[in-house]
């Protein structure tokens, strides 16, 4: 008797963790024989599912929710994500990014759901048609539940990728185009939801829009976002994340992007070099979802030059002036005197070197304020020699037949050369140079990056044999990059067509890739940024670009844990970790 006890106890164990750990709870989207577009061949199924021996299709015809288990009352944050896989609208595919999806987002307090759309793609329809009716009845009826489900109806958001993603922008943009005649009184609720993560999105452009990979890479003037996407009233913020290497182009996505700016919509943009068809920077997503509040109240700010105050990493500093006495091209009398400094660290962990200078307008520069010391000391920190340089300020005279830039530039192209010259004598790698600038610095950084082959100044001495190319560049929130703010904030925020980058980009054989980090309610716009990658990209340079929802120029002064703002030296730190592998 007191083994049969035991086996009982063991056999209704067994039941409840199986129940506990798969039966989730499954809602029919579409009520019997209501189902719009009907179609023999679909289905509404995960490929884990399909998959089986057992599974039979008649029993999957309709699409459907999947309602996970709710989260812990002590992060419950009253939010709903929807979870959209892709498949090319052939399946639902992406098993694995969908558990990985829930159980992140449950960790942050949301309700979580996994939408189960029709598939494969319809005959005589659209790809996306009846993908884009389940996607509107499902929305619907998430909001509808939200009482019951202890979420707020207007905190209702989707993570999505590839295909998943053209559907979950159809849902961002789109919710007041009906996809569907209405069938019930549940369809008399809004359908729109009230933030999107959208990876990878594919067929976004016209190039690509019947369902293949961007067959001319989203490049041609005749080459367009999909006209399917209406950007009405309703349209959420957005976060966009994509390979710089996909075939299903992110050319895409900085067009989407720039939509959002046309409309004042906030959003972020992340692209990532090398990387071809995925979801990647989940994290940056969550810094997005942060920074918008979101997830919760935002933090207090705090400022940077607080939690960079230590030099303890640096074991010495040398200083040396970038031009010999009387040698100095265009001199001129206002202008401050500039030189270098070398910051060795403590540990050496990379010959690399990186070449760092300030903003300001071309007014001022500062080589220790917050956009120079804290970079300086992270890259000390992780073992890279640093050095920093003031070039020479204010503008040249307006009578001097100078541009703004002139004189930084031929102060750049001599500081490339005198650390390349000394590389070697330092224990230091000369074809391991970068440069980095914010603001007016990151306008000087591209000159730098992009014109090396030109030369700012005749020859003065054996120093200015060396090349002054880089292998790489850091622009952080560039200035004056586009020709509707070559000298003062973008007038339309470089989102028309005719705003096209300055004449002074040589963009000659020796550009290097580059990394862009830009607030995206910068009036020196994150366009800057954006159209230069779209440009090298165009010559087959891969680049990386964030831009950081709602921050302004000077992004990085103050900022809240746990968003883009705060953790963006570390971006730095992974673009380099990328360049120099």
């Amino acid at each position: 008797m007191r083994t049969i006890r035991i086996n009982l106890s063991i056999l209704l164990l067994s039941i409840f963790c199986s129940l506990n750990s798969f039966a989730w709870e499954r809602e029919l989207v579409w009520p019997k024989g209501k189902m719009p577009d009907a179609q023999s061949h679909q289905i509404a199924a995960m490929t884990d599912e399909t998959g089986s021996d057992k599974f039979k299709a008649d029993k999957h015809r309709v699409a459907y929710l999947e309602w996970f288990d709710a989260p812990a009352e002590d992060v419950k944050n009253n939010g709903c994500m929807i979870l959209i896989s892709g498949g090319g609208y052939f399946t639902c595919c992406d098993v694995g990014l969908i558990k990985l999806w829930r159980e992140t987002f449950t960790n942050l307090g949301f309700q979580c759901v996994n939408f189960v759309y029709r598939t494969p793609r319809p005959v005589g329809l659209p790809i996306y048609q009846t993908a884009w009716e389940d996607g509107q009845r499902a929305v619907r009826m998430v909001r509808s539940e939200a009482k019951k489900r202890g979420f707020d109806p207007e905190k209702i958001g989707v993570i999505s990728m590839s295909a998943g993603s053209h559907l979950a922008m159809l849902l961002a943009t789109s919710s007041q185009t009906p996809a569907y005649e209405p069938i019930d009184k549940l369809d008399d609720v809004p359908c729109h939801i009230n933030w999107a993560l959208v990876n990878a999105p594919a067929y976004v452009t016209t190039d690509a829009e019947t369902g293949t990979p961007a067959t001319r890479l989203g490049y041609g003037k005749d080459v367009r976002l999909s006209d399917i996407f209406k950007f009405d009233s309703k349209t959420c913020p957005i976060s966009l994340q994509h390979g710089g290497n996909d075939e299903y182009s992110p050319n895409g996505s900085t067009l989407i992007y720039r939509e959002l700016r046309k409309r004042k919509i906030p959003a972020e943009l992340h692209l990532y070099p090398g990387k071809g068809h995925g979801a990647y920077g989940l994290e940056r997503a969550i810094e997005f979802m942060t920074q918008m509040e979101f997830v919760k109240p935002v933090e207090p700010e705090v400022d940077i030059m607080e939690r960079y105050a230590s030099d303890d990493a640096r074991r010495e500093k040398v200083a040396e002036d970038v031009w010999p006495e009387g040698k100095m091209p265009c001199a001129q009398d206002q202008q401050c005197k500039p030189y270098i400094e070398w910051h060795f660290p403590k540990e050496l962990k990379t010959k690399a070197i990186q070449i760092i200078y300030s903003g300001g307008s071309y007014m001022g520069n500062d080589p220790d304020g917050f956009e120079v010391a804290p970079a300086r000391r992270y890259l000390n920190e992780k073992g890279m020699t640093v050095v920093t340089m003031k070039y020479r300020t204010p503008r040249p005279a307006p009578n001097s037949g100078l541009a703004k830039h002139t004189t930084a530039w031929q102060d750049l192209q001599r500081a490339i050369k005198i650390v390349r010259s000394k590389a070697e004598s330092y224990g230091l790698d000369p074809n391991k140079i970068g440069i980095m600038g914010s603001s007016a610095g990151g306008h000087l950084t591209l000159m730098g990056v992009t014109s090396s082959m030109h030369q700012a100044y005749l020859p003065i001495d054996d120093i200015d044999k060396q090349p002054c190319n880089v292998q790489w560049g850091i622009g952080i929130y560039p200035a004056y990059a586009l020709t509707d703010g070559p000298e003062e904030p973008n007038k339309n925020g470089g989102n028309l067509d005719d705003a096209v980058l300055v004449p002074e980009f040589s963009f000659d054989l020796k550009t290097a890739p580059m990394l862009f980090i830009h607030g995206d309610a910068d009036g020196w716009a994150a366009m800057n940024s954006v159209k230069t990658w779209e440009k090298m990209r165009s010559m087959g340079i891969q680049c990386e670009l964030h831009t950081l929802a709602k921050r302004n120029h000077c992004f990085q002064r103050t900022a809240s844990p746990g968003t883009g703002s705060y953790t963006f030296l570390e971006r730095i730190g992974e673009f380099l970790q990328y360049i120099l592998k």
